[in-house]
């Protein structure tokens, strides 16, 4: 009955939702790094809309929060990758040149994990 138990919760991800920040901590069209259950999370907000990422691009491990926000699609400061917050998708791999060719036709972008955002009692809750 054990194993049984043991396989159960191995196969149920209990997932929860954690505040990362207060509502107004945060205007529109801007976005700052957090740390929550030990991850590094990239918190944005456009217009009333929160949302969550890992903080690293998954490019050369930049600091996106230091990046550049424009609606949804942040861009990494090391390389100029660029992706959708909202859901995660890859918009330009890197910028420009050589490099962005060999990387679009060898398919090794990889795409950011993003988190669900709830907005409960002035508080941003994330999703992990």
């Amino acid at each position: 009955m054990r194993l049984i138990a043991r396989i159960y919760e191995w196969g149920c991800s209990m997932s929860k939702f954690t505040e990362v920040a207060k509502i107004e901590e945060l205007k529109s069209g801007t976005m700052k790094a957090v740390i929550a259950e030990g991850r590094e999370i990239l918190l944005a907000r456009v217009g009333d809309k929160y949302y969550a990422a890992d903080n690293r691009c998954p490019h050369m491990k930049g600091d996106l929060s230091q990046g550049k926000l424009e609606g949804t699609v942040v861009t990494c400061p090391l390389h100029g990758s660029q992706f959708d917050i909202g859901n995660g998708q890859v918009v330009r791999w890197l910028r420009g040149g050589l490099m962005s060719k060999i990387g679009s036709a060898l398919k090794l972008s990889k795409a950011l994990t993003v988190y669900n955002v709830k907005v409960e009692d002035g508080k941003v809750l994330v999703e992990f």
